[in-house]
This record gives structure tokens, sequence and C-alpha cells, in this order.
């Protein structure tokens, strides 16, 4: 299997820390696909439509978007029931973990190109202000309602350890250990995992 995208990226790198969780790894090939704003990828493009990464392409040669689809994807091929369980409710508890700890890296990411990638004169105050606003609630939200889910090694808390790395690494949220007490427990005790400092961004 080929992952094409950058460590850099926190949806690569929560696909990347899923497949060495389910003891894929080697099994999963990651390759550069550089991807800006402003420019398309043609070579991306012609796996996705969409031209985010991460893209896999499948032993079988078929390509699978986004992130989510990914990572739901290796825990199917390890025939992984922990990460992502068929209990109803304890699956549909870890989807939405992912699904706000992928929100929180979207907006990241969006305020990392807006900050640092858009020309000065272009950029937009009201959206950095909304964005801003939209990560701290959700840090609040994860700090608040999902303590004792973050002790589980699952999809979710994957998805939250690799988000609050990429706040970490661009400085997203200045302060934002100050603050939130169980987050930076579980973000310091999920750094530790193999799976996490063999997937650590290189500059």
């Amino acid at each position: 299997m080929k992952l094409y995208g950058s460590l850099m990226s926190p949806f690569v790198r929560m696909s990347m820390v899923t497949a060495m969780e389910c003891g894929l790894a080697a099994r999963v090939q990651l390759l550069p696909a550089p991807v800006k704003p402003d420019e398309v990828n043609e070579a991306l493009t012609k796996l996705s439509p969409i031209a985010k990464v991460p893209v896999l392409e499948t032993d079988h040669g078929h390509a699978l978007f986004d992130s989510r689809v990914i990572m739901e994807y290796f825990t199917h091929v390890a025939g992984n029931k922990h990460l992502l369980p068929d209990d109803g409710v304890k699956r549909f508890r870890i989807l939405t973990l992912l699904a706000l700890s992928q929100g929180m890296a979207d907006a990241s990411v969006a305020l990392r190109y807006e900050q640092a990638t858009r020309p000065e004169n272009a950029r937009w105050p009201a959206f950095v202000e909304r964005t801003k606003a939209r990560l701290a609630s959700c840090l609040k939200e994860l700090e608040t309602n999902w303590h004792a889910d973050l002790n589980d090694v699952t999809l979710g808390s994957i998805a939250t350890a690799a988000a609050l790395a990429y706040i970490d690494v661009r400085d997203i949220v200045p302060g934002w250990r100050n603050n939130h007490m169980n987050l930076v427990q579980f973000a310091d005790g999920f750094a530790k995992r193999e799976s996490m400092t063999n997937t650590t961004p290189r500059p």
C-alpha cells in the first residue's frame, strides 16, 4: 500500500499512526506528495479529485481518501476491532471524537495557511478570529468532556494526538497547555507511543 503525503500534515500522520497501531507499518510505503494551496499536484489529482493528502493507493490499485476513510480501512485490513469497534455505542462515540479532532486539525491547518502562506495584504482578520474561536471551542470540549475516552487507544485518540502535536509544532495556539491540564497529560503520554515517535515530522 502507498500512502501519499508528508508527516507534517496531521491527517497524514494520524493515518500512518493508525497503520502502525494496526501492525501494518511494513505494508505501507509513505511517499511524498507536495501540496500547496495555490497549485495543483497533477500526480495526486490522478488518484483523487480532491487532490488533498493523504491518499492511499491500496494493494489492488484503488485510491482511498480522506484520512477518516484511510484510518478505517487500516482497521478493516488488520481485523482490528479495538481501534474502531463494531458495537454501535462505542463505535459512534469514537467516530464523534475522530470528527471533533479532525475538525480541530482542519482549523489548525487553515489558520496556518492564512497566517503563514497567504499574502499579508490578502489576509482576512475576521476569518482568523473565527478560526481561533473554533480551535478554543474544540480544546475546551476535549478537555471537559472527553478525558475518559482519551485514556483508550482508538481512532479518536489517535486523531486527537496528531492534531495536538501539529498545534504544538506549528505553535498554532500559543499557551494552550496552560489551561488544558487533562489534554496536556494525554498529549504527552500518547507522544511516547512508538507509533508517534516513529512518525515525528522531520523539517
